[in-house]
């Protein structure tokens, strides 16, 4: 969870941040997806843990903010995610991960509109994409880290954002 001096100079309190997030990517998968039975669970996971046949979309944020959007989800539910933004039966790999990169932007986005909501200046990069048997994902300083994870008719995934205050 974020601190409370970072809460204080995004101007929102840790709960409603979260609930925030949790709507917004709620939105996303229903509008991006058609995939309307996302559920939350109220665990705390580690975003920078070992990963197993997984694809992770990274977006990261510079500015008044500096840090990562993540969004790591298994192989299986990536190519849900496809097929459905697609509307196609069989996924390149390359379609894959465009489909998992627009979404990790799209969530980038919708973080980012919560930090900047005083109108501070973040800029996003291009997504990034990861993905294999078996991988970690390290970030090189000890920024704040908020980790929402969730099932989607019995898959699950991450949406994370770690970020540190220039």
């Amino acid at each position: 969870m974020f601190s409370d001096h970072l809460l204080g100079r995004i101007g929102c309190a840790g709960p409603a941040l979260e609930k925030s997030l949790i709507q917004e990517t709620r939105k996303i998968f229903s509008t991006l997806l058609g995939m309307d039975h996302l559920l939350h669970l109220p665990l705390s996971v580690d975003p920078a843990s070992n990963f197993a046949d997984c694809i992770s979309g990274l977006v990261g944020l510079a500015g008044e903010y500096n840090g990562l959007v993540s969004l790591h989800v298994s192989t299986r539910l990536a190519h849900r995610m496809a097929c459905q933004m697609l509307d196609i039966d069989e996924p390149t790999d390359e379609e894959v991960e465009d489909a998992l990169g627009e979404v990790a932007n799209v969530l980038a986005g919708a973080f980012k509109r919560y930090l900047s909501e005083e109108s501070l200046a973040i800029r996003l990069s291009t997504p990034s994409i990861v993905s294999g048997k078996q991988y970690v994902i390290h970030v090189a300083k000890k920024p704040e880290v908020m980790t929402l994870l969730f099932d989607l008719e019995d898959e699950w995934f991450i949406a994370a954002l770690a970020v540190e205050r220039d």
